[in-house]
């Protein structure tokens, strides 16, 4: 009997999920999460039984490659299969490399996440071990880059994070110049450095990436 756990954020698809596992035979539902903190705190509960995790990677407090480490470092025999609305390689590569045995995006048919369950239940593999090697290459990769961004950000003077901040809530160059008290020659002065900084090639990737750092708040305030 395989001992399931789903961590899910939408209920009702994680209820869904419950119908589907309860009904299929040799799989039984021991827990259901919809955040990290409740997730470990019925992971606890239902250990040493829990054999399988559907676990979805962006729960609204934390990333679910954490929880699938954590079960994984307590119990290597616990199986996780990602069901995920994301398709950012990076996070799936992340999630492989703390021990995921597979990734599903949320649109895939009954019956392949049935299947994936099944074939990790029998002990299958469901990546080779050329995929898990690319995949935590990748995860090296994104981890480099993201590094990489937030020593960029941290040039970023606090004028050129006005001029972001700016340009984040929508205002144009002549608005920001207004608004920072500066000329538009010295805006576009402002914004050309930045690019730089950031390795951008257009305003809005520039916005993107300060985001991602941290550098700046879409949607203002």
């Amino acid at each position: 009997m395989q001992r399931v756990l789903l961590v899910e954020d939408h209920a009702a698809f994680r209820q869904a999920l419950a119908l589907l596992f309860d009904a299929e035979p040799g799989f039984e539902v021991v827990g259901q999460a919809g955040t990290l903190k409740e997730a470990r705190r019925v992971a606890l509960r239902a250990e040493p039984r829990l054999t399988l995790g559907i676990i979805d990677l962006d729960l609204p407090d934390g990333d679910g490659s954490e929880l699938i480490r954590e079960l994984r470092r307590r119990n290597p025999e616990f199986a996780a299969l990602v069901l995920t609305a994301s398709l950012d390689r990076a996070e799936h590569a992340r999630a492989v490399e703390a021990g995921a045995a597979g990734v599903l995006h949320k649109s895939a048919e009954v019956d392949e996440i049935l299947d994936a369950a099944r074939r990790l239940a029998a002990g299958e593999q469901l990546m080779s071990p050329q995929e898990v090697s690319e995949m935590i290459r990748l995860a090296g990769r994104s981890r480099e880059e993201e590094r990489l961004l937030r020593e960029n950000a941290a040039r970023l003077t606090p004028r050129e994070r006005e001029v972001l901040q700016a340009l984040a809530e929508g205002l144009s160059n002549r608005e920001i110049a207004e608004r920072l008290h500066m000329s538009v020659d010295t805006e576009r002065t402002h914004m050309v450095n930045i690019l730089n900084k950031l390795g951008a090639h257009s305003r809005l990737q520039a916005l993107v990436l300060a985001a991602r750092a941290g550098a700046v708040r879409l949607g203002g305030g």
